[in-house]
């Protein structure tokens, strides 16, 4: 028996395959999407060069003054550094496990935990500092004594701090001059201008990008800068000179908690508030010689090679080691 041949299909225009190409190219370029608060796809250079140009100031907002809450903010900061100063005072060689455990166990006299982890910068092996930090707009604390601060970052004898600041009042990064009156010499609101400018999508988080660098002048002056994905530069967010009052002799990239318990829940509030929020910091370079290398287990030890969840009042929270000293995670 006979078959009728099938008609032979007829090919698609020329225009219209390229249509479809172009589609599944783009489609391909974009990936998975981010996470919640995350600023969309990756851009070029998601985590910038450190030796990328050196322009503009960051402009700080007006209508930004001190309030009462920051105050209160200011002076827990204030607070926790003495006690951080009092734990680890003639340490040069960073904290042995357990050490960054100051405050802990606190909550039973209702005064506020006050913890941290990451890594130590030691001394004499940098003279700038650099990393892209994880910021999350969306995370707010609820109870006027608890602050989170992470990441937040100082180079050994650095004139300021630069610090992820999440409190009652929202998300805010903060200047901190620590070669002048303590407190925050700028603040930048975490809004929709400092995200469409400063961040980008890294590791799957919304991120941006900090360098302090000693200035190349006689004293100890310094400078820190945010990285601007719109212009592909750095830019100025607060520069001072003098002696350094934080009486420490290393730096640090750190996860930092001050923190109550919830009675609600018999854990800290940033627990279950924080739940949805990764405390990330990458890339973390430092500057010797001239030259920017990544954080390694000798320049930069961890805090702890064993923290707890439970010394940070959460059980659940987890601490990743991403890459050699040079990357970490937190995650309630």
């Amino acid at each position: 028996m006979s078959r009728r041949a099938r008609p032979r299909p007829r090919p698609l225009p020329i225009g219209l395959v390229t249509v479809l190409v172009t589609t599944l190219v783009a489609l391909v370029t974009l990936g998975p999407a981010g996470p919640a608060g995350a600023t969309g796809s990756p851009r070029p250079g998601a985590v910038p060069s450190p030796t990328a140009p050196h322009r503009g100031v960051v402009a700080q907002d007006s209508s930004d003054t001190p309030t009462p809450g920051r105050d209160k903010a200011v002076a827990a900061f204030v607070e926790q550094r003495a006690k951080l100063r009092a734990t680890l005072s003639g340490d040069s060689a960073g904290a042995p496990d357990g050490a960054a455990t100051a405050g802990a166990g606190a909550s039973a006299n209702l005064a506020p935990t006050h913890n941290f982890w990451g890594v130590f910068p030691q001394p004499g092996t940098h003279d700038g500092i650099t990393a892209t930090h994880s910021v999350d707009p969306s995370y707010r604390v609820s109870n006027s004594q608890n602050f989170t601060y992470a990441p937040t970052t100082k180079a050994q004898n650095s004139c300021m701090e630069v610090v992820t600041a999440y409190w009652s009042l929202g998300a805010e990064i903060w200047a901190w001059d620590w070669c002048g009156q303590s407190g925050p010499a700028k603040t930048l609101k975490v809004n929709a201008d400092f995200l469409a400018k400063y961040t980008t999508t890294a590791n799957g988080i919304s991120s941006y990008s900090v360098q302090l660098s000693k200035d190349a002048t006689s004293g100890n002056a310094w400078s820190s800068y945010l990285y601007n994905h719109r212009t592909q530069a750095w830019e100025l967010l607060f520069r001072s000179s003098g002696t350094d009052q934080s009486a420490l002799n290393h730096g640090w990239d750190i996860f930092e908690i001050y923190a109550t318990v919830n009675p609600a829940t018999g854990k800290g509030y940033f627990c279950t508030e924080a739940r949805n929020t990764a405390f990330d910091s990458a890339d973390i370079k430092l500057r010797r010689g001239g030259t920017w290398q990544l954080a390694t287990s000798t320049d930069s030890p961890w805090t702890s090679t064993n923290p707890r969840g439970s010394d940070f009042l959460c059980p659940s929270l987890t601490f990743t080691r991403a890459a050699q000293n040079h990357h970490w995670t937190v995650h309630p």
